[in-house]
């Protein structure tokens, strides 16, 4: 009989974010910049699905998804309202976001890599944080070299803003998405921190809940 696993681990949930975070993570690229459509994580079954095509010619520039066992709640919320003065009603309700720079070309998503945070950017999405870590991946030959985003060459950075500026918006209608501010390396390890202590609440929490339950 042929041997398989049937308890694949839920990518969120199940792989370990890593013994050296904040300065080493695990990531799980759910898009890479090949992809003419966005894929997301479902959060119930842990399988990729499809969120949408990519608007026109938008393209994800650079791989991107998400860090295991953190989450966007209330401490991302008030880390973003500390540090901007745009309205932030609460954090986004997912998993940190990360984009992982590579020489490599990545051929598809659905896998997990090593990355080093370099920096990244605070997001506010219709009034939530949605924090993106920018990082390396790990042992890359090119990108490296880079040990904090103001070292990256400015048309990376640029690059990053006019995506996350425009890939949500339509003919017609009012973009929702604002970058607050962008950062390096330190306050990159603080955003991460505070994504695995929302993470901590947001399993506490589902814990208590499921005994009141009983």
């Amino acid at each position: 009989m042929m041997n398989f696993r049937s308890d694949k681990a839920h990518p969120w949930h199940g792989v370990e974010i890593g013994d050296d975070a904040p300065n080493e993570l695990t990531a799980f690229i759910e898009i890479v910049p090949s992809d003419t459509v966005k894929y997301e994580i479902d959060k119930a079954s842990g399988y990729l699905k499809i969120d949408r095509p990519q608007q026109y010619s938008n393209v994800v520039p650079a791989n991107y998804g998400f860090v295991p066992r953190t989450y966007c709640g209330d401490g991302i919320a008030e880390l973003a309202r500390s540090h901007s003065s745009l309205e932030v009603a609460k954090g986004d309700g997912d998993p940190l976001d990360i984009l992982v720079l590579s020489e490599h070309h990545i051929p598809r998503g659905d896998i997990i890599l090593k990355a080093i945070p370099i920096g990244g950017l605070c997001l506010i999405d219709s009034g939530e944080a949605d924090d993106k870590i920018i990082a390396v991946l790990k042992g890359d030959k090119v990108f490296g070299q880079y040990n904090d985003i103001s070292e990256l060459p400015t048309g990376i950075l640029e690059r990053f803003q006019h995506y996350f500026l425009t890939y949500k918006a339509l003919p017609g209608e009012t973009n929702q998405c604002r970058i607050a501010h962008s950062y390096g390396r330190d306050y990159a390890h603080t955003v991460v921190q505070t994504a695995m202590a929302d993470y901590q609440r947001l399993i506490l929490d589902g814990t208590r809940n499921a005994a009141d339950r009983r």
